[in-house]
C-alpha cells in the first residue's frame, strides 16, 4: 500500500493531479508528430533531401531511447521531480536552438536535444506505479493516455495549419509555448513520490540482470516494442505516402496522420474501464489482435489493386485502437515486474520499445522512394503487429508453465 498523501492541485508537497500527468506525456507525443506536415517544406528551406530531414524522426527516437536507460534509474535514485524539472528545462532550450537553427545539420542537432522530454511519458509511467498497484495502474495508465492521445489527434493538424499559414518555425514556437506551461504546471503541482529510493545508481545499475531474468518482463517488453514499432514505422512514412502516393497537401497529411490516435484515444478508453476487470494478458492479447487484423485488410486489398488514402489511413485507425488496448497494460505489467525498480524498468522498456521504433521509422522511410506504393509500409506494420500478439502469447504460455498450468 502507498503512503503517499492525498493529492491537492497545485500543492507542490503532494502527489500530482492526473491532468499534470497527462500534460506531462503529452508533450512528448506533441513532439514527436506536429511537424510532420512541414517536413517537405523543412527540406525545401534547408536545401536537403526529405531522407535527411526524415531523420529529424529517427534520430529523436535514438535519443529518446538511449536517454530512458539513465532517466529511470536516476529518478529511482534522486526521485522523480528533480528529473522532470531538469528535462522540461533542457528541452525548452533545445527547441529554442530548433527555431534559430541556420542549417540542416544544426536543427538535426538541437533535434536530438529535444529528445530529454522523454522523461515526460518514462516518469509519468513510474510516477502512476509509485501511487497505485499493478491492475489500477494499468487502468490510470489508461486513462492518462487516454488523454495524450488527443494531441496526437489534434496536433499534425494543427502543425498543417501552422506550416501552411506561417511556415515551419511557427510549429517549434508552438512547442517552445507549450513546453514553458508544462514545466510551470510540473514545479507547480508535482509533489515527489519515489518513496523507497536507492543508496546510489551502481546499486540501481546492479539490480539490472533482475529486470533481465525475468520472463515477464521480456514478455510485456517486446508486446511492447512490437506494437508500437508499427506506430513509429507509420510516423516515418505517412508524410511521404500520403503526398507522394496519394497526392494530399499538409493540412490534409496533418488530419490523416491524426488517423491512429483516433483509435488510440478509444483503446486507452477501454483500457482505463476494463483493465482492472479482464487483467493485462487479455487487454494486450485484445489489442494486438485488432492491430494486426487492421492490417490485414489493405494488405490483401493492395495485393489485388484496391487502394487510397481513405483504405490506408482507415486501416490505421484500427492499429491506434489495438496500442490503445495493449499499452497502457503492457507497461503496467512491466512496471510491476519488480515495483521497487518502477523507475528503471520504464526507463529500459521504454528504451528498447523506442529503439525498435527508431529502426522501423528509418526502415520506413528508406523502403519509401520515387515510384513506391504503400505497400512497404503496410507490410513494415503487418509484420510488427504479428509480433506483438506472438510474444504475449509466449508470456502467457511461459506463466501457465511455471504455474504448473500444462
Amino acid at each position: 500500500m502507498t503512503t503517499l498523501p492525498r493529492g491537492r492541485y497545485l500543492d507542490r508537497a503532494t502527489p500530482p493531479h492526473i491532468s499534470t500527468l497527462i500534460v506531462l506525456t503529452g508533450l512528448g507525443a506533441m513532439s514527436m508528430n506536429v511537424f510532420l506536415p512541414s517536413l517537405p517544406g523543412m527540406a525545401a528551406y534547408f536545401s536537403a533531401d526529405y531522407a535527411l530531414m526524415q531523420l529529424s524522426i529517427s534520430l529523436y527516437l535514438a535519443v529518446n531511447a538511449v536517454l530512458q536507460l539513465f532517466i529511470g534509474p536516476v529518478s529511482d535514485r534522486y526521485g522523480r521531480r528533480p528529473v522532470l524539472l531538469a528535462s522540461l528545462a533542457l528541452f525548452c532550450l533545445a527547441t529554442t536552438g530548433c527555431i534559430l537553427a541556420p542549417s540542416a545539420g544544426i536543427f538535426l542537432a538541437f533535434r536530438m536535444a529535444q529528445g530529454v522530454i522523454v522523461a515526460g511519458l518514462v516518469l509519468g509511467r513510474a510516477v502512476v506505479r509509485d501511487m497505485v498497484p499493478q491492475e489500477q495502474a494499468a487502468s490510470m495508465i489508461g486513462y492518462v493516455t487516454m488523454g495524450m492521445a488527443v494531441v496526437p489527434m489534434i496536433s499534425p493538424a494543427v502543425g498543417g495549419l501552422l506550416d501552411q499559414a506561417f511556415g515551419w518555425h511557427s510549429t517549434f514556437i508552438l512547442l517552445l509555448v507549450a513546453g514553458l506551461v508544462v514545466l510551470w504546471l510540473t514545479w507547480s503541482d508535482l509533489g515527489e513520490t519515489a518513496q523507497n529510493r536507492a543508496t546510489s545508481l551502481r546499486d540501481q545499475f546492479r539490480q539490472y540482470p533482475e529486470l533481465f531474468a525475468s520472463h515477464r518482463f521480456w514478455g510485456y517488453c517486446l508486446s511492447a516494442t512490437f506494437a508500437s514499432g508499427a506506430f513509429f514505422a507509420f510516423i516515418g512514412g505517412a508524410p511521404f505516402v500520403g503526398v507522394q502516393v496519394y497526392g494530399l497537401d499538409s493540412v490534409q497529411v496533418g488530419l490523416c496522420v491524426g488517423a491512429p490516435a483516433l483509435g488510440y484515444f478509444s483503446g486507452n478508453f477501454l483500457s482505463g474501464r476494463y483493465s482492472i476487470r479482464m487483467g493485462v494478458n487479455w487487454m494486450i492479447t485484445a489489442g494486438a489482435a485488432i492491430s494486426t487484423l487492421g492490417m490485414v485488410f489493405p494488405f490483401i486489398l493492395n495485393l489485388i489493386g484496391a487502394h487510397g488514402p481513405t483504405l490506408f489511413f482507415g486501416a490505421v485507425t484500427l492499429v491506434g485502437l489495438g496500442n490503445g488496448l495493449l499499452m497502457p497494460s503492457a507497461n503496467a505489467g512491466m512496471l510491476s515486474v519488480r515495483p521497487h525498480l518502477a523507475g528503471s524498468a520504464s526507463g529500459i522498456g521504454g528504451a528498447i520499445m523506442i529503439f525498435g521504433g527508431a529502426l522501423l521509422s528509418a526502415l520506413a522511410g528508406w523502403m519509401l522512394g520515387p515510384g513506391s506504393t504503400a505497400m512497404p509500409l503496410i507490410v513494415i506494420m503487418l509484420v510488427s503487429s504479428a509480433l506483438a500478439l506472438a510474444a504475449i502469447f509466449y508470456t502467457i504460455r511461459r506463466e501457465r508453465q511455471i504455474s504448473g498450468g500444462f
